[in-house]
């Protein structure tokens, strides 16, 4: 049966199908869950976030937290949990609260507006994607060792893929290498831009290798689990974003040099590293999407309050130009994005997520764009105050800016939705 015969057989059989993919209303039992979320950021979250990051300043030593930083995130997330917000990104999953893609969209939405929020509950990057691997596919001791602690927030993860020798976003250049020898896998090669792996909290790492060169190109990755401190394993030291390294969590540089484990520490089996990828790249590609859209909020506010509270020329900043039409804009494509984003997670609920990767490469190549551009108008209204530390707004485009790589770059999801729809004729 050709695609699109069979693309016509489904519709056949799900007449019903464009109706329920365009239903995007949140779940009657998700909105107390909702509104729970929005009170514990304004009442746990908002308060500790600028002292949080002023007891950080200055610290003698940049890749540690300073003291008091970890005890007010603790206490937001020891709140959380006591009140059962605590690991919403595991949809459809009964260790979490089972949500479904779509119900975690709006609330992830709410995430974005603050930086220390999505950590609170337990969801933040990249320890989603890595608990929803382990979940999946772990071995029992590898749950119990790695997954257990991690659903607990005691420690974090970080996910080591990029190569700096080769074009990472073709998954099947990954040089890296991963040898059996005896009853250990021996790791060489060269990472860099693998983010939290500088956080002390890091314990863990899920590293994409090659350990099957003369397989078929599709089965010569393998995933295994690293733990930091691993003999062999050399953090060499920070890559920045812009000019910054992020610290304590960091984006590191790292060498494998003859880095041993356990061949126990395989996730799932030798050569099926692409097949885990599928896991984590379902929810994990439109997660920055959802909290995305909080960020574009937050700025679009910042905007407003502050070209309605400045005044040059006789008039206030936010009437000057085509200020007015800026914001408009900001809006129109803020409730344009996120009825893509919607669509996109309640696609990956009724289709699967294979089947929804069209709608999550729309998403990943609109979202991050729009967004870096709503925040750059409103940095631009701010005038130098926008660019500078007195403003949350470059720290937020710096964020944003980076994620038109960090999920893959824009040009791979734009040909993924090219194909799809040239596909179609």
């Amino acid at each position: 049966m050709t695609q699109k015969a069979a693309a016509a057989t489904k519709k056949a059989v799900r007449p019903d199908l464009d109706a329920e993919l365009n239903n995007l209303a949140m779940s009657k039992e998700a909105q107390p869950l909702f509104d729970a979320v929005k009170a514990h950021i304004n009442e746990n979250v908002a308060p500790i976030t600028e002292e949080f990051f002023r007891l950080g300043e200055g610290r003698k030593d940049r890749w540690s937290w300073a003291p008091g930083q970890l005890e007010l995130l603790e206490g937001a997330k020891n709140k959380a949990k006591a009140s059962g917000l605590w690991n919403f990104f595991l949809p459809h999953s009964e260790i979490g609260r089972g949500l479904t893609n779509l119900d975690y969209a709006y609330i992830a939405a709410e995430l974005g507006k603050y930086q220390l929020a999505s950590e609170s509950l337990n969801c933040s990057a990249p320890d989603t994607g890595n608990m929803e691997v382990l979940e999946k596919v772990g071995t029992p001791e590898q749950k119990e060792k790695w997954l257990k602690p991690l659903l607990n927030g005691e420690i974090r993860s970080a996910y080591a893929m990029t190569e700096p020798g080769v074009a990472s976003s073709d998954a099947k250049n990954i040089a890296t290498r991963a040898e059996l020898v005896g009853d250990e896998w021996v790791i060489n090669g060269e990472k860099y831009y693998i983010s939290g792996a500088g956080d002390p909290r890091c314990k863990i790492m899920i590293v994409m290798c090659k350990t099957s060169p003369d397989a078929s190109p599709q089965f010569q990755q393998s995933q295994i689990l690293v733990p930091i401190g691993t003999p062999g394993l050399e953090i060499v030291g920070p890559m920045t974003v812009f000019g910054h390294d992020h610290a304590p969590r960091g984006h590191m540089h790292l060498k494998f040099n003859n880095c041993r484990v356990p061949a126990s520490n395989m996730l799932l089996g030798e050569g099926r590293g692409f097949e885990i990828s599928q896991v984590r790249l379902g929810p994990g590609r439109i997660h920055h999407c959802m909290r995305s859209i909080g960020a574009a909020e937050k700025a679009l506010d910042l905007m407003v309050k502050r070209g309605s509270t400045r005044t040059a020329f006789g008039k206030q900043l936010i009437a000057l130009g085509k200020n007015l039409e800026l914001v408009s804009r900001a809006r129109i494509e803020i409730e344009a994005m996120r009825l893509m984003v919607l669509k996109a997670a309640k696609a990956m609920d009724v289709l699967g997520h294979r089947e929804a990767r069209v709608w999550i490469s729309m998403v990943k190549a609109m979202v991050p764009e729009k967004v870096c551009v709503i925040i750059d108008q409103a940095m631009q209204i701010h005038g130098a105050t926008g660019i500078s530390q007195w403003s949350p707004l470059s720290e937020m485009y710096v964020n944003q800016r980076h994620l038109r790589f960090a999920d893959g770059p824009d040009e791979v999801h734009h040909m993924v939705v090219g194909r799809a729809e040239i596909s179609r004729h």
